[in-house]
């Protein structure tokens, strides 16, 4: 799981903070420490954390930041079926399961699909790779996601909405971007992970 720089600083910072005090900082130690003056950008920051299932917030008291425990064992997530890398294909639903590494799902609903075709090559994500995808809508701009395509046809593509319009855009050149009405696509998953076997 991706972390910034600063949200990595303030994780350790509330770590050894509890560790150190017994209960946790506030958002106004926790931006003094940084040197920050605004306490919304600290708040971010612990959204985001605990967002990726590290922190846990009690949102109605102060002083409620807690650790995650961070399980080390593999957990199993439903593997799906395939997705086109490519020209959109029809979606197959296969069920089956996959292990992958529990900080990577946190406490969020995620599925596996493997990919076929060679268009998200610049992204790192290769033919026969598993994409492990949020069950997430709307996707963000930019994002890569699975979106099916008219009800019956999915293709793994970078996300861009605009206006009335979504552009799903390949990471390789010699792929050209595809273009729909937004009621013609239908986001399934945002990509947050990738397996890949040698």
């Amino acid at each position: 799981m991706a972390l910034t720089r600063r949200q990595k600083e303030i994780y350790e910072f509330v770590r050894s903070f509890l560790d150190r005090e017994g209960y946790a900082p506030s958002l106004e130690e926790i931006a003094a420490h940084f040197g920050l003056s605004s306490v919304a950008t600290v708040h971010k920051h612990i959204q985001n954390l605990v967002e990726k299932g590290l922190l846990r917030k009690s949102w109605n008291r102060s002083r409620s930041l807690e650790l995650v425990e961070r399980s080390t064992e593999p957990i199993r997530i439903p593997l799906l079926g395939r997705v086109a890398a490519g020209q959109p294909i029809e979606a197959i639903s296969v069920e089956d399961s996959i292990a992958v590494p529990a900080d990577l799902v946190a406490n969020r609903s995620c599925f596996a699909l493997q990919v076929q075709g060679e268009s998200m090559v610049e992204d790192h994500i290769l033919d026969g790779d598993v994409v492990v995808l949020e069950s997430r809508r709307p996707a963000r701009n930019g994002e890569t996601v699975v979106a099916l395509i008219q009800g019956d046809e999915a293709t793994l593509k970078r996300y861009h909405l605009d206006g009335g319009k979504v552009r799903l855009v390949a990471a390789n050149p010699a792929v050209r971007p595809m273009e729909f009405p937004a009621e013609d696509v239908e986001v399934q998953g945002v990509v947050i992970g990738l397996v890949r076997r040698f």
